[in-house]
């Protein structure tokens, strides 16, 4: 990782520009980091599934799963490989379309001040020693250039809806570093 560039690309890595993300309302500023779990298909990791996803290109008819959520517009700034890869769909500065129907401390709109990092993986996996490493780097990147107050789950700011990163997701590990 060589730092984030003036709209909020980092640089040094893969990036996958994603269509699914819109103009941050003004005066907003990047407060909260939401992790998030995700594989496609469902307990399958290393295949091309959640680009597609994130680009609107996934094949409603290479996967039954795929059938139930062809309309889905949805994308993460961040995705965390299982090998610790690191890609980027969406540039900071912007507002990906990952948390929904949200809300941290009384603030609804969580992906209006939020940065969206997705792991590869299962709620009740445990995550790789890469993809730790790898999200504590993109923390400290993310920290020397946004004024963040928080880390959460998307469990913690879509309770009863969403339930990931789950409990295989270690945040101590994230707190120690």
């Amino acid at each position: 990782m060589n730092g984030l560039d003036a709209e909020g690309w980092l640089q040094g890595i893969r990036h996958i520009p994603s269509p699914n993300h819109d103009a941050r309302p003004d005066g907003l500023t990047i407060e909260l980091v939401v992790v998030h779990n995700i594989s496609l298909p469902p307990g399958q990791f290393g295949g091309s599934g959640i680009i597609e996803l994130f680009c609107n290109r996934l094949d409603p008819d290479a996967h039954p799963y795929y059938a139930t959520i062809r309309d889905l517009r949805v994308s993460a700034h961040f995705l965390i490989r299982r090998d610790g890869e690191l890609i980027q769909f969406v540039a900071c500065d912007r507002r990906a379309w990952h948390a929904g129907l949200s809300n941290w401390h009384g603030r609804e709109r969580c992906n209006d001040y939020s940065v969206g990092i997705e792991l590869e993986g299962t709620d009740d996996l445990p995550f790789t020693g890469p993809q730790y490493a790898q999200l504590n780097d993109l923390l400290a990147e993310l920290y020397a250039r946004y004024p963040i107050t928080g880390v959460a789950g998307h469990s913690d700011i879509a309770p009863g809806r969403k339930t990931d990163p789950g409990p295989g997701f270690d945040w101590d590990r994230v707190r120690r570093a």
